[in-house]
């Protein structure tokens, strides 16, 4: 995927491990992040790794369904890791169980993708090349705002921009 090139994505079903938080991406994710992680891995290495059974885990995507309607202080972020499709509630080994990860699916879907370079604070000139594309190819967006990250944050930051969406 070439930065800047909007383009179409179909993803199957997946299975995620998850967890959801209201406030600033910030320090929602400097919270969550270490449950999130620290349960993917732990599950990984303690459940199925004597097994032996190899359990995958994705990139980190994180949802904001509120992002254009409320403060960002107040924003519901929903984090997620893609894992194998195996993996169930009952195999988890919670790393906070005051944050607690729970497994989920996502429903097949097609996405509106674009992949932006840079800061998370300059993804609008992105985004805004995401939307005309979405309007020039009649599809109406059906998700909410979802970012995929590929890298750590920073100035050369590598991060997909997405939507589920679907023909008008």
């Amino acid at each position: 995927m070439q930065p800047l090139v909007p383009q179409l994505q179909k993803l199957p079903r997946r299975t995620v491990l998850t967890i959801t938080a209201l406030g600033s991406p910030r320090l929602v994710l400097a919270r969550v992040l270490p449950s999130l992680f620290g349960t993917a891995y732990g599950t990984k290495f303690k459940v199925f790794k004597p097994r032996p059974k190899v359990m995958m885990i994705g990139r980190l995507v994180c949802a904001y369904p509120d992002g254009l309607s409320k403060p960002m202080s107040k924003w519901t972020i929903v984090s997620d890791l893609e894992v194998s499709h195996f993996v169930t509630a009952k195999d988890l080994i919670q790393k906070n169980p005051q944050l607690p990860v729970r497994v989920t699916k996502r429903p097949a879907s097609t996405y509106a993708v674009i992949r932006h370079i840079g800061p998370y604070a300059k993804e609008g000139p992105t985004i805004k090349r995401l939307h005309e594309y979405m309007k020039a190819n009649h599809l109406k967006i059906i998700g909410p705002h979802e970012e995929v990250y590929l890298t750590r944050p920073g100035p050369k930051a590598k991060t997909i921009i997405r939507y589920a969406v679907q023909k008008r």
